[in-house]
């Protein structure tokens, strides 16, 4: 048997946009890997499809995590010790659309730990700095993440 343990300061972490990001562990044996996500308010992520599948798990805060679906929008507000699966390619996105920093773990698969990982930053965005687009819209395009425009 192996135990595999990652002491807090060897954690990797990285800044996607404003998004702190922490590497917490990846299953042995498995694609599946754990992050802890802490998003301040007015935080997101576009509409957007991926290959991984997601499961978040919010442990502070309130997380807004929206479907979009050929019925329409679906709405989740998931608050701390809930959940929600997203399966492979299902159109969606999440917001951090309260006053409050929200903090959740978040279990997806290699592809998307190499797309945060090309995208990371080592710090924040000072302030009034621009995330820089162009550089994250090739890097989607390079790791199989494509975006979707909401209806309406």
């Amino acid at each position: 048997m192996t135990i595999t343990i990652t002491p807090r300061e060897r954690i990797e972490t990285h800044w996607v946009v404003t998004d702190h990001l922490r590497f917490l562990g990846q299953l042995p044996g498995t694609a599946n890997h754990l992050i802890e996500v802490e998003a301040p308010p007015g935080s997101g992520t576009p509409p957007h499809t991926h290959a991984s599948p997601e499961l978040f798990a919010v442990v502070e805060g309130t997380l807004t995590v929206r479907s979009f679906g050929p019925q329409g929008v679906t709405t989740i507000r998931l608050n701390p010790g809930e959940s929600a699966a997203i399966s492979s390619m299902e159109p969606h996105n999440y917001a951090n659309e309260s006053d409050a920093p929200v903090r959740f773990l978040v279990m997806l698969d290699d592809s998307m730990i190499a797309f945060f990982r090309d995208i990371g930053r080592d710090t924040p965005l000072a302030p009034g700095e621009a995330p820089d687009f162009p550089a994250i819209g090739a890097a989607m395009a390079r790791h199989g993440i494509g975006m979707v425009a909401p209806p309406g």
